[in-house]
């Protein structure tokens, strides 16, 4: 099975569009993965927002690297789950996308995006145009084969310094070659900024469990999502995570990447006190 449309893909049936406006979708999960990152059910809303944009305009352009205002996440998604998926388009032309989103479970919400805007880029430069057209109208359609997805297999960070409770930073190795680089994308690949905000996240995680304000923090929000640069094939990227004194209210997490001392992508995270 090619990895095109497979290994980085997360929509599986477009089952309502309003070109140009708004699109449902769905997504199985696919049951024999050990985890589907919140990181990728986000991505997943992101993929269903660029086919939307790029049928507007005819595939001359694809949405690459989105800046995100404000994630909310209430739950965690499990292999075997469906996806339902849902985007407005709040503008959309050759020059960008703004939009929002969300993904839900059996009618259960578990991620909301809102005031998205993706950056359009020669289509062309990254994926056939032809393909996608084709792979457009057959998610309009019947539908893809559900079950493509096989999961993400990569490296663990690893860790540089630690202060703990108070700061993180690692490095991530970004693979030469992974079966999503045909995916994402066949003409250029780029290591996907969701994969990078998932190792992120993880440091975050990591640092919360050492806080002892609490000891049920609870991932409730990112923010300020901008992804600078694209990171490529081989590349080695450090990444850190800092958190706020806490005293009282949410525990926020500073989220940072850096190549060779400049900055990859930048964000926010928000913990909320579960117990």
């Amino acid at each position: 099975m090619s990895d095109h449309f497979s290994a980085f893909s997360f929509v599986d049936r477009i089952t309502l569009l309003e070109p140009g406006r708004r699109a449902r979708a769905v997504f199985a999960i696919p049951h024999d993965i050990p985890e589907f990152p919140r990181a990728l059910v986000a991505e997943a809303v992101g993929q269903l927002a660029a086919w939307v944009a790029m049928s507007k305009i005819e595939f001359r352009g694809r949405p690459v690297a989105a800046l995100a205002d404000e994630t909310r996440f209430h739950g965690v998604p499990r292999p075997g789950e469906t996806l339902e998926l849902a985007v407005d388009i709040d503008d959309c032309d050759d020059e960008a996308v703004a939009y929002g989103g969300s993904a839900s479970i059996a009618g259960r919400l578990v991620t909301e995006l809102e005031h998205c805007l993706g950056p359009m880029l020669p289509c062309a430069d990254f994926d056939a145009p032809e393909a996608l057209r084709e792979r457009f109208a057959l998610l309009c359609a019947e539908g893809a084969r559900p079950g493509r997805f096989r999961g993400v297999s990569m490296q663990p960070a690893v860790h540089l310094a630690h202060e703990p409770g108070r700061s993180l930073t690692a490095r991530v190795d970004v693979p030469l070659d992974a079966p999503f680089f045909a995916d994402h994308f066949p003409r250029r690949a780029v290591f996907p900024a969701t994969l990078m905000l998932d190792a992120q996240m993880c440091l975050a995680l990591e640092l919360a469990a050492e806080t002892p304000a609490s000891s049920a923090w609870t991932l409730r929000r990112m923010s300020k999502v901008k992804v600078r640069s694209f990171t490529l094939p081989g590349q080695s990227v450090e990444l850190r995570a800092e958190a706020a004194a806490v005293e009282a209210g949410p525990l926020r997490v500073a989220l940072s990447a850096r190549y060779e001392g400049k900055i990859v992508s930048t964000a926010r995270v928000e913990f909320e006190d579960g117990a």
